[in-house]
């Protein structure tokens, strides 16, 4: 199977969730003897890399700029496509799908990957909203097969748009790290900090989280991992609230051994996310075994079951709250770590999900997409 993967910033992955499935997919569907391209954006590959695990490394630029940067580099690459030799594609992203015409006019085969609800991002405004409004029901009746990370995003396209869909989520089996180098870069000790890992938007709430932190007595940090791109103005908040508390420790983005020794070495996580499906921070922290704060919402409730604590930023269950009660009881921290590595072994590993895109892929090059 010769398979373009397009609609990411690319590989490797120093992104979000649509990266690190890149990688993690093709690196496996590359391993099984699949020749795998991943079209990466100039500005976010590594110089000289054409092969990354394996598969190959497409490099094309994108403007640079929010509402176009992914329209722009998906737009190239499906041009790119059409000049190449290719048996299937796999699209990520809603935004991508008025491009889907241009593959089919190659007579490709298209499998999108929708991600969560985009237009629900506070950072889009009503015409943003109204555009990746269109785009779902574009999504819906011109892919060839859709693909859901989880079971809420699965049943809005069926109820919303009457289409049916492939539920893969994403893995958090990760590698152990070797080393304990973040933990000295940033003063850290094994154990003893509390992490937050996201893109500083809106949505994931990051100023929140300081703002109820702030509120916890002691001396446990909160690691901060994450920058803004595009929410500066935010970013400008988060950094004002961190720099009136000396617990808060700020890292900016982190990537690859050092971001897995910061995962595996923290007491407990906290996930804030308000949109989206199956997000790759939180099941990866779950495949660490670490306690999981976890906001409580239909698609993090999916993800985590029963092995993790939900909070609110208001009311009864307020994060301050939870983190105050349970930071004080380290044996039932354990006893969630080890509930939540266990969901993660039991639901979602990339070894499973990258057999379910194999199927899933090779019944679309041979005209069954059910195979």
């Amino acid at each position: 199977m010769r398979l373009g993967l397009l609609g990411t910033r690319g590989i490797p992955a120093r992104y979000g969730g649509f990266e690190t499935l890149a990688e993690e997919l093709s690196a496996r569907l590359a391993a099984a003897g699949h020749a795998v391209t991943v079209y990466t954006r100039s500005h976010a590959a590594v110089a000289g890399v054409t092969v990354h695990r394996w598969a190959a490394v497409r490099r094309l630029p994108a403007l640079r700029l929010k509402a176009f940067e992914t329209l722009s580099h998906t737009f190239l690459s499906c041009l790119d496509v059409s000049r190449r030799s290719f048996d299937v594609v796999l699209l990520c992203n809603a935004a991508n799908a008025p491009l889907i015409p241009l593959l089919h006019a190659r007579r490709l085969p298209v499998a999108l990957n929708v991600d969560g609800l985009e237009r629900k991002r506070r950072k889009w405004g009503p015409l943003g909203r109204s555009y990746y409004r269109v785009c779902e029901s574009l999504s819906a009746r011109w892919a060839d097969v859709l693909v859901t990370d989880a079971r809420t995003i699965q049943v809005y396209y069926r109820r919303a748009w009457h289409r049916e869909s492939v539920m893969i989520p994403y893995g958090g089996d990760l590698l152990p790290p070797q080393g304990e180098e973040a933990l000295r870069r940033f003063g850290l000790a094994d154990g003893r900090y509390l992490l937050y890992v996201s893109r500083f938007e809106p949505e994931n709430n990051p100023d929140r989280v300081i703002a109820a932190y702030r509120e916890v007595s002691g001396e446990v940090p909160l690691v901060m991992v994450g920058g803004a791109p595009y929410a500066r103005a935010l970013a400008r908040r988060v950094c004002r609230l961190a720099a009136a508390d000396p617990r808060v420790v700020l890292t900016g983005p982190v990537y690859g051994e050092e971001y897995r020794e910061l995962l595996f070495r923290a007491g407990a996580y906290i996930h804030a996310t308000e949109v989206g499906g199956t997000h790759p921070a939180l099941v990866e922290a779950m495949g660490a075994g670490r306690a999981v704060f976890f906001l409580d919402n239909p698609p993090n409730r999916e993800v985590v079951g029963e092995a993790g604590l939900p909070f609110e930023f208001a009311g009864d269950r307020s994060l301050t709250e939870v983190l105050t009660n349970y930071l004080a009881e380290p044996a039932r921290v354990v006893r969630l770590g080890e509930a939540a590595r266990a969901r993660v072994m039991a639901h979602y590993r990339w070894d499973d999900v990258a057999a379910a895109y194999e199927r899933l892929l090779e019944g679309l090059c041979c005209g069954n997409p059910h195979a």
